[in-house]
């Protein structure tokens, strides 16, 4: 199926959706206040990009996004690195990891709030908590996964544990790391939202959970879908990056599906 038919196909259940909206406000008994029909959500957002506010909500929350994601990046490719080059590190850092994975991202929020208050801080802590570990597990998995004689053929170059890493390890792991990286950007998204719901005065969870206590429903719905939009155009933005980093993977790709073909 070409990228077209694709697209139409996936259009299927949201136009779908939208029909039985239209049918159930139009037709139907369902309340405004707990399912506005379409024109309400449409002038509510219009209302608040002219006033500005989706905006600015949305610019805040990305921000502490980038912060976050960043961090968990950085974090969980060092350690995940570490632990994949040395069985050692691994046994030992390993079963705390698995555990602490255990726990919900929603648990963490009251216990960051006790350390580091509800200001931006906490906000970037939280979501480095809940994107670090999809970067860590993928990252050990494609530095473990490295064929030992690429390994042993480094050793009798005698080259140093860095450089090892650089032109052994890491272009073997790469696909899997960028696949950590993609996933965690998504969960950085939902983290942020999340923490803003329950301690914020500002970005777009906190508009949400304002309009909800004021029983806004049209806003919280237009909050929703933005909330979706953008974590769609995050997916394929960060995809089209990466496709660009590894044309040789993309190349594989297209190979293995024409031999089989």
């Amino acid at each position: 199926m070409n990228k077209v038919g694709k697209v139409w196909t996936g259009l299927i259940l949201p136009v779908a959706i939208i029909i039985l909206w239209y049918l159930a406000t139009t037709f139907g008994t369902m309340p405004a206040s707990i399912l506005p029909d379409l024109r309400m959500v449409g002038r509510a957002f219009a209302e608040m990009i002219a006033a500005g506010q989706l905006q600015k909500d949305l610019l805040i929350s990305l921000g502490r996004v980038i912060k976050g994601f960043l961090a968990s990046a950085v974090v969980g490719i060092f350690l995940g690195s570490l632990m994949g080059m040395s069985q050692k590190l691994k046994e030992m850092i390993l079963p705390t990891v698995t555990a602490i994975r255990q726990i919900p991202m929603v648990a963490w929020i009251p216990l960051i709030i006790l350390w580091a208050g509800i200001g931006e801080k906490s906000k970037v802590i939280i979501i480095m908590i809940a994107a670090v570990f999809p970067i860590l597990v993928n990252t050990l998995s494609g530095i473990s996964s490295t064929q030992e004689g690429y390994v042993e053929v480094a050793r009798l170059y005698k080259l140093n544990r860095w450089e090892t890493f650089t032109k052994v390890y890491l272009p073997h792991a790469l696909p899997q790391i960028l696949v950590g990286l993609k996933l965690g950007l998504g969960v950085s998204w939902m983290a942020v939202v999340a923490s803003e719901l329950i301690a914020a005065s500002t970005g777009i969870g906190y508009r949400m959970n304002e309009a909800r206590s004021l029983m806004k429903s049209d806003k919280v719905i237009v909050c929703m879908i933005v909330i979706g939009l953008i974590g769609i155009m995050m997916d394929k933005l960060i995809s089209i990056v990466f496709d660009r980093l590894t044309p040789w993977i993309q190349l594989q790709k297209t190979g293995g599906s024409g031999s089989q073909s």
